[in-house]
């Protein structure tokens, strides 16, 4: 039987992290099921004092007189939704989880590295057994903090689906649209833990990179890390506006869900609106190598997660109700979000489904860039991050001919609805 993952708050975090929040609004009741009261006040207002990129401010300004319950029009409320890791906060708060838990000895030996993936190569089960030993007792913590080799082997793996070595840590057959191995293995790395201490490991992983200097980095085994995470005050100014204006506004992002609801709560978003990858508990309450699935897909190894189509998947799935295959599908205009945000290509479906405005973060992605800058629409917001961003990419997008990934993982032309390709684009918000 199916166990959703959920999370029991703690009823004040440290005094640290306390320091580290600013409080937020009362997040949205469940995503626009329910009338609104029409009103007649004038629509918040996002802050002149938080500079965006050319005109973006005014067009997403654009978007919410249009779409809040401010423009006096009753009916359901509208819906937005964001990525999380590089879109609302500068870094990966998954990644800052996993230096800390390395650093503080909290990845637990499992009894096979096999079991922690399906995916998983013999030659990366080798790499990993090799590194981090035997002498600990299955279930034990493994000594990440003294044993690089080990820390090194988990960290390479998650950043780039390799051993220390080169070689590939996952093969076999996966839908390239829907999963990613790397990403559904940060879970299952934390199997045995209970949600609780999985949350305590995040609240101190935030304190601390909150607490780091901008640019600060950090060394674990060899690996050479960012150290500081911050929350961008623009997106900040921007997830309060839509509150205010009446959007009910949701994360969907492929990280690990107890990690990222931590994270959504210091701008005011609930757990009951942030969506990521669901482990499944065994009996005991502990966190397994299982993960819920979406859009037919039942329990399995990490097949259908938050991840480029997935993440259209979990958002039709989980906010509007849809169920079975037809969650995969595009759904007509007044069952999709309104606004959508991201940075990279696993958000690129979700975001252009979005019907108001589809706002990117340049990182300087392939797919999410190319249909961008193509701005079919005429709806496309790019802006370059707004802490330390990227120079210009010097050379041209490849819409058309390698920036759309297959199922299959093979790359071709990107296109639009259409048909017709995309293309080759230059690189302009920077």
């Amino acid at each position: 039987m199916r166990t959703r993952l959920v999370l029991a708050w703690t009823s004040a975090l440290t005094a640290a992290l306390a320091v580290a929040t600013t409080a937020g609004p009362v997040s949205a009741a469940p995503a626009g099921r329910t009338a609104v009261t029409p009103t007649t006040a004038r629509c918040p207002q996002l802050s002149d004092d938080l500079p965006w990129y050319g005109d973006n401010r005014a067009r997403l300004q654009r978007v919410i007189d249009e779409r809040g319950t401010c423009h006096g029009r009753g009916g359901p409320r509208p819906v937005a939704a964001f990525d999380w890791d590089n879109t609302i906060t500068k870094n990966d708060v998954t990644d800052a989880t996993i230096s800390w838990s390395l650093r503080h000895d909290k990845i637990l030996r499992p009894a096979s590295w096999k079991d922690t993936s399906k995916w998983l190569t013999g030659t990366a089960d080798k790499a990993l057994t090799d590194a981090c030993g035997t002498e600990v007792k299955v279930g034990a913590p493994l000594p990440t903090s003294t044993n690089a080799r080990c820390a090194d082997e988990i960290l390479q793996i998650r950043e780039d689906g390799h051993t220390m070595s080169g070689e590939a840590a996952f093969a076999g057959t996966w839908n390239h649209r829907r999963t990613v191995p790397q990403y559904a293995w940060v879970p299952q790395l934390f199997a045995g833990h209970t949600v609780p201490e999985l949350r305590a490991y995040t609240e101190a992983a935030r304190a601390e990179a909150l607490a780091a200097p901008v640019g600060a980095t950090r060394t674990v085994g060899t690996h050479v890390l960012p150290a500081y995470v911050r929350y961008y005050e623009q997106q900040r100014d921007l997830v309060r506006t839509l509150q205010k204006a009446g959007f009910d506004v949701w994360i969907v992002s492929a990280g690990s869900e107890p990690v990222t609801e931590v994270w959504s709560r210091g701008i005011g978003i609930d757990r009951a609106h942030t969506v990521a990858i669901r482990s499944v508990l065994d009996r005991k309450g502990r966190i397994t190598t299982s993960n819920e699935g979406c859009g037919g897909v039942g329990v399995t190894k990490g097949e259908a997660i938050p991840y480029i189509d997935g993440k259209r998947c979990w958002i039709n799935q989980e906010i509007f109700g849809i169920k079975g295959r037809a969650a995969w599908h595009q759904q007509a205009s007044h069952r999709r979000i309104a606004l959508g945000g991201g940075d990279a290509d696993t958000d690129v479906t979700f975001v252009g489904d979005a019907t108001g405005a589809h706002l990117v973060l340049n990182r300087n992605k392939n797919e999410v860039m190319c249909r961008a800058y193509d701005n079919a629409d005429g709806r496309w917001v790019v802006n370059p991050m707004f802490i330390e961003p990227l120079p210009r990419r010097t050379t041209a997008y490849p819409c058309s001919t390698a920036a759309y990934t297959e199922p299959d993982g093979t790359l071709a032309p990107v296109r639009r609805g259409d048909g017709s390709v995309v293309p080759d684009q230059q690189d302009t918000a920077y």
